[in-house]
């Protein structure tokens, strides 16, 4: 079965021209009647987890374009899991489509996934525990890229964006006093949410060992899978094989693999970057015995002598 792009409902049945207060609450309308119904309504089969700026909305195309693998219906991503848990189990489930969709879709008995993605999974502090409590056989995907790179590319978009006025290297000096105190009260207070933790945590994102710990501490290994991102643009078929792989279902030829969200703009200074090198030393090896391999970046890294 050749792969096609499953428009949500959202996308059939509004156009970009409906106002956005309109939306707003055509989606919450959509959502508060998908709770009443969510006993029979699909639960995530894996969640791709982030990281931030790695790769993710370009990876969620990709699925998107699988005939067997079924998004949310509104949204990427729900972020149930970090800042949204408040609203409770079947204000998620009231995401997904219903699971008559399975059987219409493509009978009984064929392999099928559902999934969403945040890319604020990996690093807020208690999604993994949120997760590992709530959907115990839930299936992660973690995508990771050059720490460095990363955090550049996350400054340029929160700059982009209007959260952050600060130039990359004052961001970075301010950085443990914006997001320190943050993730310590989140720590505590569940209902908190950290503006700085969620929008100026640049190097502190790219500690990505300590964030799939956390998964790996709660889900056994086998429900966890991590892609590099240098590596799935560099060979997208052959590591969207092995995704499908772990995910259950068949590899279909065809899927279409682009790059989303790109954002440009003129280099990382040198001084800067060595900064966020000497930050990551070490950290290649420490993903390889984490993972199992080693990132493609960690030539670009400094290893200890």
């Amino acid at each position: 079965m050749a792969p096609r792009r499953l428009p949500s409902t959202w996308d059939r049945t509004l156009q970009p021209s409906v106002p956005r207060p309109v939306k707003r609450a055509l989606r919450t309308g959509y959502v508060a009647a998908g709770s009443l119904s969510s006993a029979g309504r699909l639960l995530p089969d894996f969640l791709v987890v982030g990281g931030q700026r790695c790769g993710t909305t370009s990876l969620f195309r990709a699925l998107e374009q699988h005939p067997h693998i079924v998004r949310p219906t509104l949204n990427k991503g729900v972020n149930y899991f970090d800042i949204n848990y408040h609203k409770g189990p079947r204000w998620y489930a009231g995401h997904f489509p219903r699971a008559s969709t399975r059987t219409r879709r493509l009978g009984v008995g064929t392999p099928f996934a559902t999934f969403e993605a945040s890319g604020y999974y990996l690093f807020h502090p208690l999604a993994a525990e949120r997760i590992a409590r709530d959907l115990p056989e839930v299936k992660i995907v973690a995508m990771l890229r050059d720490p460095a790179e990363r955090a550049f590319s996350a400054w340029k978009h929160e700059h982009a964006r209007g959260f952050d006025d600060e130039s990359f290297e004052r961001a970075l000096e301010l950085e443990e006093a914006r997001v320190a105190r943050e993730a310590e009260r989140m720590a505590v207070d569940p209902n908190f949410q950290g503006y700085s933790h969620r929008h100026h945590a640049y190097a502190a994102r790219g500690d990505y060992v300590q964030q799939l710990s956390r998964y790996y501490e709660r889900l056994p290994r086998e429900q966890i899978h991590v892609l590099y991102s240098e590596a799935f643009f560099d060979d997208p078929v052959g590591e969207f094989r092995a995704l499908t792989t772990f995910l259950g279902v068949e590899d279909v030829p065809g899927v279409h693999f682009d790059q989303h969200n790109a954002r440009g703009s003129g280099p990382m200074s040198e001084q800067v970057r060595r900064l966020l090198t000497g930050r990551f030393t070490g950290q290649a090896d420490e993903l390889h015995t984490l993972v199992g391999r080693r990132p493609p970046w960690s030539g670009a890294i400094a290893e200890p002598s």
